[in-house]
C-alpha cells in the first residue's frame, strides 16, 4: 500500500504547491477551453469516459494519461485541440452496488472503507444509485484534475442527462429506420439474479461474456435414451471411435422436450436457460455407463463408452465424442487407457480402437501418423491431465480449420474444406433430428451482483444486428481508411468485425435511456456509448434544467427532437423549422451546427485493448451506419493494461492503489511518467513504486541541474564555436527528430528514454569537453539544449515543466509554446564521428592501461593513411549496395581496382577487418558515413587532447597525434600500420 512506502526526501521541490499553483493558473486563464477557430487546424481527441462506481486506481490512469500527452503534444504543434470528458452512468453495475449496500454486503463496504478510505457517513448514502454515481463522478473528476489532464470541462455530461437521452433516442431511431435493430430470439450472456443480459461493464473484472455455439450430436442408448455430445467440430463425426464419460461424476436422466437425455446436472440447467423444457427424472453414476455402447445414427454402428478423467461436467453435456485421430485430448486418453490394466479389467473393455483419419493438411498429411498423435508427440505430453494439451489442441484445431480438407473417401463431405464440411454436417444432422445446438460461456463470468452468469436464449429481445453484411462492408471500409496505432493490432479489429453478430441492446432494469419505441426496455451501456463523442460538441449548449428555459444561449433538453439532431449532425431539414421547434434563435442553432462541423470527425480515439471486441468495434459500426464518410473517425489508439510490480491488480492481492492516494504521496508527474516509461503502448506496463521514486529523483536531478545553470538564460548568442558546440547543436536536432517521430508513432517509452536519459548523456559529455578546455558552459548552445528539453518533456510532466519554464525566466505557458522543430542547417554529420572518435580513444587507452597496469608517460596515436580511408569508403559503398557482403567477391573486386589493389594485395587481412568494422556499426552510422566526403581524424583528436590527458589522469602526460602518412612520425614499434579508419592505433610508454 502507498501508506507503507517511505516518501522521497526531495525537499527543494514542493510538489503539492507546484501542482496547486499551475492547476489554478490553467483554470483561471481557461487554458484548455476550446472553441472553433477558423484560422487554426482543429484536433478533436477523446478517451473512453469513466464509469463512476469506484475511484480510479493507478491502473486506470494509463489510458487517460496517454490521451492527455497526445492532446498536449498536438496543442504544442499549433493545433486547436479539444479534449473533453463525460461520465457513463448507464447500466446495472451501480444499481447492483446500491442493492449490495442495502443488504449490508460486508465485502463491498470493507472495500470502500479500507482501500478507498470512504467515510461511513458517505457509504450510508450509497443505497441510492445516483448518489453512488455522483460521489465517484466528483472523485474521478478531481483525480483527473490532479493528474493535470488538459480537459475542457465545459462539455462535461452524464449519460442520464435528459439531453443525452434525447441524443441516444435519435441514434436508436436511426438504426431502427435503417433495419439494423431487430427483435428476435438470440443467445446472450445472462444474470439469473438480475434477470438481465450482461456485457463487459456488468461483470466482475470487466470480462466480456464470450459465447460458444456447440453442435450436440445425439447418440442412441438402449433404444430409449439420447446421449448428446457437445462438439465444435461436427464434421469429425466420421472419425468417432468411442464416447468419453467421467466415471467419478453423477449424470442425470432428464426429459428434454420429447426425449430422455443422459447429461450432467449442470448441462440440464444450461438447457433450461436455452428455453428447453427440462424435467429431471433420476440420477445415474458415470461408472455405470462405462463399457456399454451407444448407437451412431449417422454411420449406423455401435460406439463403445470409455472412461476419461479429463471430461468436465461443466463443459458441454459432460459427455465427449472421441476423435483420437484429430483431437489431442482423445488421443492421449486412449494412450492412458491402454496402459491402465486395472481400469480395463474393471470395466471389461480393451480400448483397442483404431483412430480414423478424415482430415488432411500440409502439416499433417494422411499417409503418416494421425494429426493428434503427431502433435502430442511433438509437445511431449505426459498424460491427459498435462496442461500442454490445451495449447496442442488449439494449434491443431486452428490449423485444420484454416487449412484442412476432408479426405476424398469420406461420405457426403469428401474433398470439402473443413469449413464447408462443418456447415454441411451441422445442417444435415439438425434437419434429421439427430443433432441440435447448445450455447455456453467460454469463460467463467460473474455479474457484479455476485451471481454466476449463463447463456440464455432470449425471445422478443431487441438486438443490434452487427451481422448485417452490408453494414459489415461499411465497417471494413471505415477501418481501412482509419489509422490504428499500433498497427499490429489492426488484425484484431478485422477479426471482431468478422465474427460480430446480433448483440442485445436493451434490458429491463438499470439506469439509462428508455428504448424510444418500447419503454419497458432500457438501452444498455455498450449500446449508448458508441457515438457520444458527437454529443461533446452539443453538450455545453444544452440545458437539462427546466429553470433555465429563458437562457438565450442554451437549448432546453425538453425541446430537443430528432429534427434538431438531424440538422446539427447530418445537415438535414430546414433550419428555420428546426429553430422554431427547438425554441431557440436561428443564430444559436447555426452556432451549434458550425461547432459540430468544425470539430467533427474524431481525430483520435484512445482506449484500452480490452475494449477492442466491444466498445471500439461498436464505435466503428455505428459511425459507419449513422454519419457520412467525411465524419468517420480518423484514428484509434489502443494501449495495454497496467500491472502492479508484475502482478495483475486485484483486491485479493491487496495491490489496488487509488490514483489520488498515489498522487498525494508522489506527485502527478512522477505517476504520469512511471505509467508511460515502463513499456511501449501495447505492452502491459509494470508499475512499481521503486520506479516512481527513480523517476521522481530524475526530475529532481533535472531541476537541480537547471538551477545550477540559471545564468545561461541571460547569455546572448555565442561568438566562439568549438567542435563540441557544433556537436551538441547537431545532436539536439537529432533528438528532436527522433522524439517527434516516436511520439507520432506512439512509441512513448522510446520518446521518454530520449528525453530523460539520452539527453543526460549528451549534456554530461558536453560539460566534460568544456571543462577540459577550461571554457565556460554558459552559452547559447546550452540554453537551447535546456529549453528544448523542457519543451519535449512538457506533455509528459506538465506541472514540473511549467515550474521550471517560469524559473528559466519565461512569461509564457510551456504548455502552449511551439513544439521544437529540427533545423537541417544545424545538423553536421561529421560532428557525431568527431565525438565518438574521442570517446573510443579514451575507452581504448583506459582498457590498455587497466590490463597492463601501466602509468602512461607518453602516448602516441596514429590515424589511418589516406589510401586506407579510400579503401574503407569503397568497401562501405559495396556493403550498402549488397546487404549480405561476400568476402571473396569483395577481394576479387578490389584486387583489380587500380586505386587500392596494391594495398589489398599487400594486406588482405585489412579488407576482412574493415568489413567487420563496418558491419559492427548500425545502419544509421553506415548511411551517415556514406554522406561524408572525407574525415580527418586528426582534427577531433587534436581538439580533444586536453580531455584525453585529464581522463588518463596524468597532467604530465605527453600526447602526440600522427597520421600514418606522416614521414616524420614517432613510431618506434611500427604501431601505425595497425591503424584503420575510425580505429586509430595507440602506442603507450
Amino acid at each position: 500500500m502507498v501508506d507503507s512506502v517511505e516518501k522521497a526526501p526531495n525537499a527543494e521541490l514542493d510538489w503539492d504547491r507546484i501542482e496547486e499553483k499551475w492547476r489554478k493558473r490553467w483554470t483561471d486563464d481557461k487554458l484548455f477551453e476550446t472553441d472553433p477557430q477558423s484560422h487554426k487546424r482543429k484536433y478533436f481527441l477523446t478517451v473512453a469516459y469513466p464509469y463512476p462506481n469506484s475511484p480510479q486506481h493507478v491502473g486506470h490512469g494509463r489510458t487517460y494519461t496517454l490521451a492527455d500527452v497526445h492532446a498536449r503534444y498536438k496543442r504544442m504543434n499549433n493545433y486547436n485541440v479539444l479534449f473533453p470528458m463525460g461520465f457513463h452512468y448507464t447500466g446495472t453495475p451501480i444499481v447492483s452496488m446500491s442493492q449490495r449496500i442495502k443488504s449490508n454486503d460486508l465485502e463491498l463496504i470493507q472495500t470502500f472503507q479500507q482501500i478507498y478510505k470512504i467515510p461511513d457517513d458517505i457509504i450510508s448514502n450509497f443505497k441510492e444509485p445516483k448518489k453512488i454515481a455522483s460521489y465517484f463522478h466528483q472523485e474521478i473528476k478531481q483525480g483527473m484534475n490532479e493528474m493535470g489532464y488538459s480537459i475542457d470541462w465545459r462539455r462535461e455530461f452524464t449519460t442520464i442527462d435528459k439531453g443525452y437521452s434525447k441524443f441516444i433516442s435519435w441514434q436508436f431511431r436511426n438504426l431502427k429506420k435503417n433495419g439494423l435493430i431487430v427483435q428476435g430470439s438470440h443467445p446472450v450472456g445472462w444474470c439469473p439474479q438480475d434477470q438481465n443480459p450482461v456485457s463487459q461493464h456488468d461483470t466482475v473484472g470487466d470480462i466480456e461474456p464470450d459465447l460458444i455455439e456447440y453442435v450436440l450430436v445425439k447418440f442412441k442408448f438402449e433404444d430409449q435414451y439420447v446421449v448428446p455430445t457437445a462438439t465444435l467440430r461436427p464434421e469429425t463425426i466420421f472419425g468417432v471411435t468411442n464416447l468419453w464419460i467421467n466415471p467419478d461424476i453423477k449424470y442425470v436422466i432428464a426429459q428434454v422436450s420429447n426425449e430422455k437425455w443422459i447429461i450432467t446436472k449442470e448441462a440440464a440447467r444450461k438447457m433450461e436457460f436455452l428455453n428447453a423444457s427440462v424435467t429431471l427424472i433420476s440420477e445415474i453414476n458415470g461408472s455405470d455407463l462405462i463399457g456399454k455402447s451407444v448407437f451412431d445414427e449417422q454411420r449406423k454402428q455401435q460406439v463403445p463408452i470409455f472412461p476419461a478423467s479429463f471430461v468436465d461436467p461443466n463443459n458441454g453435456t459432460g459427455i465427449v465424442m472421441s476423435v483420437p485421430a484429430h483431437a489431442p485430448y482423445d488421443y492421449q486418453a486412449l494412450v492412458d487407457l491402454r496402459k491402465d490394466d486395472n481400469t480395463l479389467r474393471k470395466y471389461n473393455i480393451t480400448g483397442n480402437v483404431v483412430p480414423i483419419k478424415i482430415i488432411q493438411t500440409d502439416a499433417y498429411p494422411s499417409n503418416e501418423s494421425s494429426a493428434a498423435e503427431t502433435i502430442v508427440t511433438s509437445y511431449s505430453i505426459r498424460d491427459q491431465n498435462d496442461p500442454k494439451l490445451e495449447e496442442a489442441t488449439n494449434k491443431l484445431y486452428s490449423d485444420e480449420f484454416h487449412n484442412g480438407k476432408v479426405l476424398p473417401d469420406i461420405d457426403e463431405i469428401g474433398n470439402l474444406s473443413v469449413i464447408e464440411a462443418r456447415e454441411t454436417i451441422k445442417a444435415k444432422i439438425i434437419s434429421q433430428g439427430i443433432g441440435t445446438t447448445m450455447y455456453e460461456l467460454k469463460n467463467a463470468v460473474k455479474c457484479r451482483c455476485g451471481t454466476t452468469c449463463v447463456v440464455k436464449l432470449l425471445t422478443n429481445q431487441w438486438f443490434i444486428n452487427y451481422g448485417d453484411e452490408n453494414w459489415k462492408k461499411l465497417a471494413y471500409e471505415l477501418i481501412d481508411k482509419m489509422e490504428i496505432l499500433p498497427e499490429e493490432i489492426r488484425q484484431e479489429f478485422t477479426n471482431v468485425i468478422d465474427w460480430l453478430k446480433e448483440r442485445a441492446c436493451a434490458r429491463k432494469s438499470g439506469m439509462g435511456t428508455k428504448l424510444p419505441w418500447d419503454n419497458e426496455w432500457i438501452i444498455e451501456s455498450l449500446a449508448d456509448s458508441v457515438i457520444y463523442m458527437a454529443y461533446y460538441l452539443l453538450s455545453r449548449h444544452i440545458s437539462n434544467n427546466q429553470d433555465l428555459q429563458n437562457n438565450e444561449d442554451k437549448v432546453l433538453a425538453d425541446n430537443l427532437n430528432d429534427n434538431f439532431f438531424d440538422y446539427v449532425l447530418l445537415g438535414k431539414n430546414d433550419p428555420d423549422i428546426v429553430a422554431k421547434e427547438s425554441k431557440i434563435s436561428i443564430q444559436l442553432l447555426e452556432k451549434i451546427k458550425n461547432e459540430f462541423v468544425y470539430f467533427y470527425p474524431v481525430d483520435s480515439r484512445h482506449s484500452g485493448r480490452d475494449l477492442v471486441p466491444n466498445h471500439l468495434a461498436f464505435f466503428i459500426f455505428n459511425h459507419a451506419a449513422i454519419f457520412p464518410k467525411d465524419k468517420w473517425p480518423k484514428q484509434i489508439v489502443v494501449n495495454g493494461s497496467v500491472l502492479m510490480e508484475g502482478k495483475k491488480m486485484s483486491k485479493s492481492l491487496g495491490n489496488i492503489i487509488p490514483l489520488r492516494h498515489a498522487i498525494e504521496e508522489y506527485g502527478a508527474d512522477s505517476i504520469r511518467l512511471t505509467m508511460l516509461a515502463s513499456a511501449e503502448i501495447l505492452q502491459d506496463s509494470d508499475f512499481s513504486f521503486d520506479l516512481v521514486k527513480g523517476i521522481r529523483a530524475k526530475l529532481f536531478e533535472i531541476y537541480r541541474n537547471i538551477n545550477a545553470h540559471l545564468d545561461v538564460f541571460r547569455v546572448q548568442s555565442s561568438l566562439d564555436v568549438d567542435l563540441e558546440d557544433v556537436w551538441i547543436s547537431s545532436r539536439l536536432q537529432n533528438v528532436i527528430m527522433d522524439t517527434t517521430s516516436a511520439i507520432e508513432k506512439f512509441r512513448i517509452r522510446e520518446a521518454l528514454h530520449n528525453i530523460l536519459y539520452l539527453m543526460d548523456n549528451d549534456l554530461e559529455w558536453y560539460e566534460k569537453r568544456k571543462l577540459a578546455k577550461n571554457k565556460s558552459i554558459f552559452n547559447s548552445y546550452l540554453k537551447e539544449f535546456i529549453e528544448t528539453r523542457i519543451k519535449l518533456l512538457s506533455p509528459f510532466a506538465p506541472y514540473f515543466c511549467e515550474e521550471v519554464w517560469e524559473i528559466m525566466g519565461n512569461d509564457s505557458y510551456v504548455s502552449l509554446v511551439q513544439w521544437p522543430e529540427s533545423s537541417q542547417s544545424k545538423i553536421t554529420l561529421k560532428s557525431e564521428d568527431n565525438e565518438r572518435l574521442i570517446q573510443s580513444i579514451i575507452f581504448d587507452i583506459q582498457k590498455i592501461t587497466k590490463v597492463t597496469k601501466m602509468v602512461p608517460k607518453k602516448i602516441s596515436i596514429y590515424t589511418a593513411s589516406s589510401i586506407k580511408c579510400t579503401l574503407y569508403r569503397k568497401i562501405l559503398d559495396r556493403i550498402q549496395r549488397q546487404a549480405t557482403p561476400n568476402f571473396g567477391q569483395i577481394m576479387k573486386e578490389f584486387v583489380n581496382d587500380n586505386e587500392v589493389k596494391d594495398l589489398v594485395k599487400r594486406n588482405p587481412d585489412l579488407v576482412k577487418k574493415i568489413i567487420d568494422d563496418i558491419l559492427s556499426e548500425s545502419v544509421n552510422v553506415r548511411e551517415r558515413r556514406m554522406k561524408i566526403d572525407s574525415f580527418d581524424e586528426k582534427i577531433p583528436l587534436e581538439d580533444g587532447k586536453s580531455l584525453l590527458v585529464s581522463e588518463v589522469g596524468n597532467n604530465q602526460l605527453e600526447l602526440y597525434i600522427y597520421s600514418e602518412d606522416d614521414n616524420n612520425k614517432y613510431d618506434p614499434k611500427q604501431k601505425s600500420k595497425f591503424a584503420r579508419p575510425y580505429k586509430p592505433a595507440i602506442y603507450i610508454e
